[in-house]
């Protein structure tokens, strides 16, 4: 998946797991950047009576690098508390909610939002109010209004939202994970060879599950570098952008009278660029520990883009599907267009009118050139179908970014950097066979974009 359970202690840990990242030039509003964060992934939608919730104990963060460091130049932080109105019951609420301050609910929880530019902090809300967990037809019957109540604009041209929403995330997990296993693709014919006789219908893995999102709108120009005074720069358009959430590191556990204790700095324990960079790139020894660093230091971890592990698979797993695949891995040269897409981003020159590099410092960020406007008729398969508003140029919620990873790692991307080498002809076809359409929840055409999330009442749906 995207980010969900990547790393053994994250997998530990679903309220600190950031799972899918989201930045685009927002089509209704293209002044504007849309971030969008994901955690708590995996949600079953009848999770009471203690549903899901974000961590008090967590500091979620979402971070723009504007001058191509892998630092961050912009961070905007989300912390929450949450308080109880009932403490004789043992009901998330006792009849409908349909305000944000209704007295039928009684676990509630509100977050805090602060600004932080050159580490100066800068409060820009206090006790801004989440929306409850969408728990049924009966407990919640206008859950839309419910979500339009707990979207807020700030003076300073934000707008904001923090809550529970359907997973956008497509991916036919079961059998990817399964030795690779694509099934539409392994029903195609290649070169006048069918692969197999047999493969099945793909699966969205992540269909009917939920997240809680941070999800910010955000004027550009207040993400992007400010002009140099001296030199009368224009402004760069390019932004790297990452997610991540960290934990005091010292916990104390409490008995039945003093309560558990969180002390000490706060310590990253999750982060999120690009998707699926620490899920299929990072080797498993490591995963953690990327976890824990910052962009920056992403060099540490340059050979694994340079040479893929699933490109040297690809090759084993489908014999003969692949045969220039497979002459350029052992000719052990490093893949210049993965580390120009996951580490450096693309520069000028390698595609028409398009670049979203930010220089050499290695990094996994998700890079948006926020010059680039918003496509009329967008393509799912973002840069490698012609739309250069889409993955890899930021990441929008119906990008098929599976594909377009699989694609790249197969040896389509190659000629960006060597016009000599032919792709493979699988390297064209090769999918999971999923899109936005396998999402069951319909995304919104405006903020926050992700769909409503799922009750518990309804899924899994009672339909035999």
């Amino acid at each position: 998946m995207s980010s969900h359970r990547e790393a053994p202690e994250i997998a530990k840990d679903p309220v600190a797991d950031s799972s899918d990242l989201y930045a685009f030039v927002t089509p209704d509003r293209p002044d504007t950047v849309t971030l969008i964060a994901n955690y708590v992934p995996l949600q079953l939608p009848s999770g009471g009576p203690n549903f899901f919730e974000f961590g008090d104990d967590v500091r979620y963060e979402i971070h723009i690098d504007n001058d191509g460091d892998g630092q961050p130049d912009v961070t905007y932080r989300f912390e929450f508390t949450t308080e109880i109105t009932n403490p004789n019951s043992f009901l998330y609420n006792t009849g409908p909610i349909d305000a944000l301050d209704s007295e039928n609910w009684n676990r509630r929880q509100f977050y805090s939002l602060t600004r932080i530019v050159g580490g100066r902090e800068q409060r820009l809300a206090r006790k801004l109010p989440c929306p409850p967990c969408n728990v049924g037809p009966l407990s919640t019957p206008d859950y839309g209004d419910l979500v339009r109540q707990a979207t807020f604009k700030l003076s300073t041209g934000e707008r904001v939202f923090a809550g529970q929403r359907a997973d956008g995330f497509f991916v036919d997990l079961g059998a990817i994970f399964d030795l690779g296993t694509l099934r539409p693709f392994q029903q195609l014919h290649v070169a006048g060879k069918k692969i197999f006789k047999e493969a099945g219908e793909p699966v969205n893995a992540t269909d009917r599950l939920n997240v809680h999102s941070l999800a910010l709108q955000v004027p550009v120009e207040r993400l992007r570098r400010r002009a140099d005074r001296y030199h009368w720069q224009e402004p760069a358009s390019v932004i790297g952008v990452w997610t991540s959430a960290s934990r005091r590191q010292v916990r104390v556990l409490g008995d039945r009278v003093a309560a558990d204790t969180n002390a000490g700095p706060f310590t990253q324990v999750s982060r999120l660029g690009n998707p699926l960079f620490n899920e299929v790139i990072v080797p498993m020894a490591q995963k953690d520990l990327w976890n824990t660093l910052p962009p920056s230091e992403d060099k540490r971890f340059a050979e694994f883009v340079e040479r893929p592990e699933l490109a040297a698979l690809l090759p084993v797993l489908y014999p003969d599907v692949f045969p220039n695949l497979d002459k350029l891995n052992r000719s052990k040269k490093a893949r210049a267009d993965l580390v120009a897409i996951l580490l450096t981003g693309i520069p000028e020159g390698l595609i028409d009118g398009f670049t979203n590099t930010t220089g050499d410092v290695q990094a996994d960020m998700l890079r948006l050139n926020t010059a680039i406007p918003p496509a009329r008729r967008p393509n799912r398969f973002g840069v490698l179908g012609g739309d250069l508003a889409g993955f890899p140029n930021g990441r929008r919620v119906t990008d098929d970014v599976v594909t377009i990873a699989l694609r790249a790692i197969a040896g389509l991307t190659v000629p960006l950097v060597d016009r000599k080498f032919q792709p493979d002809e699988a390297a064209g076809a090769v999918t999971p066979g999923l899109s936005a359409a396998d999402v069951t929840a319909p995304f919104l055409r405006k903020f926050p974009f992700l769909g409503t999330p799922y009750d518990g009442f309804n899924n899994p749906s009672t339909e035999s």
